[in-house]
């Protein structure tokens, strides 16, 4: 049995308050073959301070001189009657919408949209109101757990318990909260122990560049795959940089796939039946060395292994080894136990 690894490709805020390349981003996911496309939704007002900076690498990836995170969300604000209409082209396309909300009005109206479960960002999980009021709506939770340690995440995993939803309705993401992720900080690992300590399916949210953490995490038991893709990477922007383009995009849900089939199997090692028409190709039997006259006493010298392997099995030559010859052979011949006494 194949299990499925959900991918959600993340548009977020890569739009860039264009409704048609929001449009794009939509077909692009499709095109890949990505399960979800993700965007963010949120009021700038409420999410952010007017005092707030922009992160270092939001700094470095927009092209104007205004430190102000709040001016910077404002313009990827998108408005409520793009998401009917989105949601809709998703449809059409084959994908599901998704969109992650910051705040319990942004839940609300995302609730009311019909999401299919709640996407819950990192910067959130120590947001006490905002996860009870998730929990109430009983849907699905999927939870990034970046800059959190176990004891955070233990707490958040509280409060929503509490509020009655059980550990089968959530996920939970390692992930790292740099953009990118250096590799030396991805800590991979920390997906099983999230699991082990939890007992809750797992996943990953990649921010990394490049597709194989994304891979070697679902190869190490990921349910879900989160990653932030663009249609450039040189358009401006605060996520463009650390995301995928198209074409990598396709590859990595390829590469996904191929894995899930690869790790779909017994875990038993017996021959796969693709391989089994190989054996007798591939091993020896036991032949002559040299032409040998009825009466001779086979020594060790007298058989080599060659192939074809549908003879005696080299791991039998003791057995002849002593045991004297009924009949001529040629060179080469195959050994048969009809060839003794």
């Amino acid at each position: 049995m194949v299990n499925k690894t959900i991918v959600i490709a993340e548009a977020g805020v890569n739009h860039n308050g264009s409704f048609e390349l929001a449009k794009k981003l939509i077909g692009s996911a499709a095109d890949a073959g990505a399960d979800y496309v993700k965007f963010q939704t949120f009021n700038a007002s409420r999410l952010v301070s007017k005092s707030a900076k922009k992160a270092k690498y939001q700094q470095l990836n927009t092209v104007d001189d205004d430190d102000s995170q709040y001016s910077m969300l404002k313009k990827l604000e998108m408005p409520e009657e793009w998401y009917y209409k989105l949601k809709e082209y998703a449809e059409e396309r084959g994908i599901l919408f998704l969109s992650t909300g910051f705040d319990i009005e942004s839940i609300d109206f995302l609730d009311k949209l019909g999401i299919n479960f709640f996407k819950i960002p990192s910067g959130e999980i120590t947001n006490k109101p905002y996860l009870q009021h998730i929990a109430k709506k009983a849907k699905e939770v999927i939870i990034s757990t970046g800059m959190a340690d176990i004891t955070e995440i233990r707490n958040a995993l509280e409060v929503i318990y509490s509020e009655g939803l059980p550990k089968e309705k959530i996920t939970l993401l390692h992930c790292n909260t740099e953009y990118p992720t250096p590799m030396c900080d991805v800590n991979l690992l920390a997906m099983q122990h999230i699991k082990n300590e939890f007992g809750v399916k797992v996943g990953y949210s990649d921010h990394t560049q490049g597709v194989e953490v994304a891979i070697a995490a679902v190869a190490l038991g990921a349910s879900v795959i989160e990653k932030h893709f663009t249609l450039d990477r040189n358009l401006p922007g605060p996520d463009h940089k650390a995301s995928l383009e198209p074409d990598e995009l396709k590859s990595m849900v390829e590469s996904i796939r191929n894995i899930e089939l690869a790790i779909s199997g017994s875990g038993l090692k017996t021959p796969s039946p693709s391989e089994k028409k190989n054996i007798n190709i591939a091993r020896k039997s036991l032949h002559y060395s040299n032409a040998l006259s009825k009466g001779n006493v086979i020594k060790k010298d007298d058989l080599i292994a060659k192939r074809p392997g549908n003879g005696v099995s080299p791991m039998d030559i003791d057995f002849y080894i002593g045991k004297t010859l009924i009949s001529d052979v040629e060179e080469e011949q195959m050994l048969k136990s009809e060839d003794f006494k």
